[in-house]
């Protein structure tokens, strides 16, 4: 299978995933118009499972390190699958709550609340769990981030009642999958074996992990997302006969983004071998940058925000980019 075998490597797949995981979400603002967020997520959850099974076959497949994908899906324990599993289902009640939150409060205020406040607690939750780095500077950026998603929280007070639709609501449901979502990336990386080269037995390599992730959330979805769509956070119910009626291309338009994020996800995990789960997954939920650069300059979200609401994005920005670049320092 494809192994990274550098630092500097690992942290340009880590950029990636920050640029993936950042911009999925442009998909379902595209989508939004014409095709409501519960309807969206059933595509974008096949487009996960697609990739990682495409990435297992191709990737996970070729080379003479590690396990052939199918071979290393059959040796595996089952307690190991259990984890792999437990992390999409945790992964994805966290990405429902925080798309429902971009539907409701927008790119610019959802993610870097919700996606920020899980680099936090993930960043911490992984480093014990493999301690890799220096722990000063990893958790010196991590509270630069923290500082920056109150920044963030700040600017969106500052917007007008119609702009912000339901502030209270929007915040909350961010917070709660943020909190989720600080969970899952553990469970994944406990499932596997960090020797990629030469795997524990019993353990999964990174491309079978991410494809039992990605069935954890596509079985759970029945649950999940059918309560949503029968009870919407906004709006009114939906129905599983009017996402059938749905026209191909808003079909494909879910499938990319659902691609999108799992291309983050894998490169996110292959690269954890060399750089650490820590910094692996925080460099990857630098994702909150992008989400808001989209937001605020493509999306125009505070467009009719107070003059000084814009000095809060700058020192936002400002203080994501020196923490990213402290938590890149950090496993150098």
């Amino acid at each position: 299978m494809f192994i990274i075998t550098s630092y500097s490597l690992a942290v340009l797949f880590c950029f990636v995933t920050m640029l993936c995981w950042g911009s999925w979400a442009n998909t379902q603002k595209l989508a939004a118009s014409s095709w409501r967020f519960e309807l969206f997520y059933w595509d974008y959850v096949i487009g996960t499972v697609l990739l990682a099974l495409v990435f297992g076959l191709t990737l996970g497949s070729t080379g003479e390190g590690g396990r052939p994908f199918l071979e290393d899906l059959q040796q595996a324990e089952m307690g190991n699958y259990f984890k792999a599993l437990a992390g999409g289902v945790i992964f994805n009640l966290a990405n429902i709550l925080i798309v429902a939150a971009i539907a409701i409060a927008g790119m610019a205020v959802a993610f870097p609340v919700g996606i920020g406040l899980a680099l936090v607690l993930g960043v911490v939750i992984n480093y014990f769990s493999e301690q890799k780095g220096s722990p000063v500077l990893l958790f010196t950026g991590v509270a630069l981030v923290t500082v920056a998603i109150i920044l963030d929280a700040m600017a969106y007070r500052k917007l007008s009642s119609e702009e912000r639709k339901n502030p209270a609501k929007g915040l909350k449901l961010a917070l709660i999958g943020g909190l989720l979502m600080s969970l899952f990336y553990f469970f994944v990386q406990q499932s596997m074996s960090l020797n990629f080269q030469d795997p524990a037995v019993g353990k999964f390599t990174p491309y079978s992990a991410v494809f039992v992730f990605t069935l954890g959330i596509l079985i759970s979805n029945f649950l999940f997302n059918t309560i949503l769509m029968r009870k919407p956070v906004e709006g009114n119910p939906v129905s599983y006969r009017m996402y059938f009626q749905g026209r191909p291309k808003i079909h494909l338009v879910g499938i990319l983004g659902g691609i999108i994020w799992c291309v983050g996800m894998s490169f996110s995990i292959i690269a954890a071998e060399q750089a650490g789960p820590a910094i692996s997954y925080g460099l990857g939920q630098g994702a909150t940058m992008v989400a808001a650069f989209w937001g605020v300059f493509i999306w125009k979200e505070f467009k009719n925000a107070p003059k000084d609401t814009f000095k809060l994005i700058t020192a936002m920005f400002a203080l994501f980019i020196i923490g990213l670049i402290l938590i890149i320092v950090s496993g150098a």
